[in-house]
């Protein structure tokens, strides 16, 4: 015996909302992971996600370049907190010196006024890592983006049909679904 076609469009509509709520509740901590770390690589001409950079200003003794000895650098080390940390330096120009120091920081000292700056790059554990997943770290990841973008889509087309009437796909659900694939045509269109 055939079901009357109303019923069958209220169970289809049950099962999509099942399968939008079940899938948005599975995938709803990935879209925050890549919503926040998606913030922070928007924004990488102002904030770097992946380090933490520091810089520090000190007034040195100035010296000559005739007169900066493995002494004088150590002192100056010192100085600024990271003695010990040296792996090696050089002079750019007859005005500068710069000391690379373990962990990712150097100390560049203007000899003639003895004004040096300390930078010290730190790893962002976490937000750094999250940020990588945006870049494709290896197949696996390509395998649950995939998996990812497929329940994406699947969330997208029961929402889009779990209404009807007014508020659905052919009333203004159907307008806000214009607007969304318009958005982003006219930002590259333009």
């Amino acid at each position: 015996m055939e079901q009357p076609k109303n019923n069958r469009g209220v169970k289809v509509r049950k099962w999509l909302r099942i399968v939008h709520r079940d899938l948005s509740y599975i995938f709803a901590g990935m879209l925050l992971v890549y919503a926040v770390s998606g913030i922070a690589l928007n924004h990488k001409d102002s904030f770097n996600s992946q380090y933490s950079v520091s810089r520090t200003e000190y007034a040195l003794s100035a010296t000559p370049r005739s007169g900066v000895s493995q002494t004088t650098i150590n002192e100056w080390l010192a100085a600024c907190g990271v003695s010990g940390q040296e792996i090696q330096h050089y002079f750019p120009d007859d005005n500068t010196l710069k000391v690379f120091l373990k962990g990712n920081g150097n100390l560049v000292v203007n000899l003639t006024s003895g004004n040096a700056t300390l930078e010290q790059v730190k790893k962002r554990p976490i937000l750094g890592s999250l940020s990588k997943l945006h870049y494709n770290p290896g197949k696996a990841w390509t395998c649950f983006s995939d998996v990812f973008a497929v329940s994406l889509i699947f969330i997208v087309l029961t929402g889009l049909f779990m209404l009807k009437g007014k508020h659905g796909l052919w009333g203004i659900g159907g307008v806000e679904l214009l607007v969304g694939i318009l958005i982003p045509l006219l930002f590259i269109l333009l």
